[in-house]
């Protein structure tokens, strides 16, 4: 697969991708006309986008990628007495507990607040972060691989513990990977807190393959995936996002009439993305200019072909691949942050010891 369709894909599920604006310095100084956000290294945004930003607003955009997400906040957390900028994106519900029992941001009501579909509204009225997009983390399968053994794809959590899909899953690790935590997540909402357990013991039975994260799962072992190296995987059921099948479509050349991967939409588990500004933010005047601009029209409209993801305020529209291809799933897992909270590293900790050794 060519570069620019290798990284816009990894983008849409939470990998590196490109930005407008990079750099690798600290925060701004008082008065400084400069804002820098701190994200994942799945920031894209267009480049109009960023020069309208920078007109109305007056300030120049500066962007510095920390690794995953899991890396952003535990880096952030570490240097929150002395920022490397002013806001921060990318913590999703996963982590969201973490940041916030640390202490991470400093309140701020966006202009727009209200324009946000009251399912992705946390933290009640300490307004600490603001809800920016979300996506589905679910289980893809490779279609031409189910056609060819004349193979029904899974369809639940359930199936994919069935003889038919013996050593065909390859999953993330939940203690390093975002997509593998929210799948974990995803399988302790479905089957409850005494359940989950028993639920991954037959998936290891039925030889799930565990990898330490995406980039690994997706472009190395998956069957499905259309570029990344010369030899294909040999696993046609991979947990990735329901946007995947739309980001393989984009940017096919030539593009297919129709997907070349589907999603099994019974093990979606729904992921939502905030911006916060950060507690000692040298510019916190900017930082709230560019938390505004997150929740605009603009911004909204332009997020899913960069980074693969579902706006979240009302009346914002989804490109028509989206609809076609990679619709969010009706009836997704969801945790509760506070239950993520108070679970989550005992969680992690069972999983491992179950699953990895």
């Amino acid at each position: 697969m060519h570069t620019t369709k290798l990284t816009a894909l990894a983008v849409g599920i939470g990998l590196v991708a490109l930005s407008a604006c990079s750099g690798s310095g600290g925060g701004t100084a008082a008065g400084d006309r400069t804002v820098t956000l701190v994200s994942h290294d799945s920031w894209a945004v267009s480049k109009k986008v960023v020069a309208d930003f920078e007109k109305r607003s007056g300030y120049t955009l500066k962007v510095l990628k920390d690794g995953d997400a899991g890396q952003a906040v535990n880096k952030a957390i570490l240097t929150k007495d002395n920022p490397q900028g002013d806001v921060l994106f990318g913590v999703d519900n996963t982590l969201l507990s973490r940041a916030l029992d640390n202490g991470l941001f400093q309140p701020y009501t966006a202009k727009g607040a209200g324009t946000v579909e009251a399912r992705y509204r946390v933290d009640g009225s300490k307004h600490r972060v603001t809800p920016v997009d979300s996506g589905d983390i679910c289980v893809n399968y490779d279609k031409a691989y189910f056609s060819a053994h004349k193979l029904k794809p899974p369809v639940s959590f359930d199936d994919l513990t069935k003889p038919a899909y013996r050593d065909l899953l390859v999953t993330e690790n939940a203690s390093t990977s975002s997509p593998g935590l929210g799948f974990l997540l995803g399988t302790a909402a479905r089957y409850g807190d005494n359940g989950w357990p028993a639920y991954w013991k037959k998936l290891k039975d039925n030889g799930v393959k565990v990898v330490d994260g995406w980039e690994q799962a997706y472009n190395e072992e998956f069957s499905g995936s259309s570029g990344g190296r010369k030899a294909k995987g040999d696993r046609p059921l991979v947990v990735s996002y329901a946007s995947s099948p739309p980001a393989e479509v984009v940017y096919a050349d030539p593009r297919p009439s129709t997907a070349p991967t589907g999603v099994a939409t019974g093990t979606c588990f729904r992921q939502t993305e905030y911006a916060g500004l950060l507690s000692n933010a040298r510019n916190p005047a900017g930082g709230k200019a560019l938390i505004d601009f997150l929740l605009g029209r603009e911004f909204q409209q332009d997020m899913p072909l960069n980074m693969f993801v579902y706006p979240v305020v009302e009346g914002a529209e989804v490109p028509s691949v989206f609809r076609a291809y990679g619709p969010q799933a009706e009836h997704p897992q969801t945790l509760a942050p506070d239950r993520i909270a108070a679970n989550r590293d005992q969680w992690v900790k069972a999983w491992t010891s179950l699953v990895l050794k």
